[in-house]
């Protein structure tokens, strides 16, 4: 059954979209639960399907021998996880897990593809965002690799909160280690010095963003670097 346009919409690629070309893709996206702290895709697994977060937030995240993981990526309503099986792969080169409990919209991996090879709108807005991934990814990798701990702690809170309504969302020490690929004892420390400035507050795994704008001088360039990546996506005449 054709969904109404404003379904799924929320997702800012599909709004991109005319009324036209989402009229034709509708009745084949699915609306799914994202479940926070569940696997969406798995690493080496097959991709059957692409996702476009309504709600929520989902990580991608690189995982080395040693058993250490690191985020490389987040996807929130301006973007989507599959970018790959428009360029031909079949298989997660990367574990995606929902870091931020919300909806998503689904589409088969065989109707994506279809889709992109048609040109337009679509294959325009998907090109650029992979673009934009790609720059944002190798960004991210940078940062983790030169700047210090309490700058990227709070380039990950303004990436969240930008995501999130509301100025609160659950976060424990174990999964923002996680995110930044660091030991739990260094979140302690680097979320700790985010609170005595007064920028946050973290109790029982919850944490408020009290100063936003502290927070964004507390943050590295990367911060903006990223956001700013994305946002050209949108820029683009409809």
């Amino acid at each position: 059954m054709l969904k109404p346009l404003t379904a799924s919409r929320r997702n800012r690629i599909l709004s991109a979209l005319s009324d036209a070309d989402y009229a034709r893709l509708s009745p084949e996206l699915e609306t799914v639960p994202l479940v926070a702290g569940t696997i969406l895709q798995e690493e080496g697994e097959p991709m059957p399907y692409v996702y476009f977060p309504q709600t929520g937030i989902l990580s991608m995240l690189a995982h080395l021998e040693d058993g250490d993981s690191i985020e490389i990526a987040a996807v929130g309503n301006e973007g989507m996880v599959g970018v790959s099986v428009s360029l031909g792969a079949t298989m997660s080169t990367n574990q995606v897990l929902t870091q931020v409990a919300g909806v998503a919209s689904r589409l088969s991996a065989r109707r994506f593809k279809a889709e992109f090879a048609r040109g337009g709108r679509f294959t325009e807005c998907i090109a650029l965002y992979t673009n934009a991934l790609l720059a944002s990814s190798g960004q991210t990798i940078a940062c983790n690799r030169f700047h210090h701990l309490d700058a990227r702690c709070a380039r990950w809170l303004l990436a969240t909160h930008d995501r999130v309504p509301g100025d609160e969302f659950v976060l424990t020490h174990e999964f923002l280690a996680l995110m930044l690929g660091v030991r739990r004892a260094g979140v302690t420390t680097a979320a700790g010095a985010l609170q005595r400035a007064g920028l946050i507050s973290y109790t029982q795994g919850h944490v408020r963003i009290r100063d936003r704008a502290g927070l964004e001088r507390a943050a590295c360039e990367c911060y903006a670097v990223v956001r700013g990546n994305v946002e050209q996506v949108f820029k683009i005449p409809a």
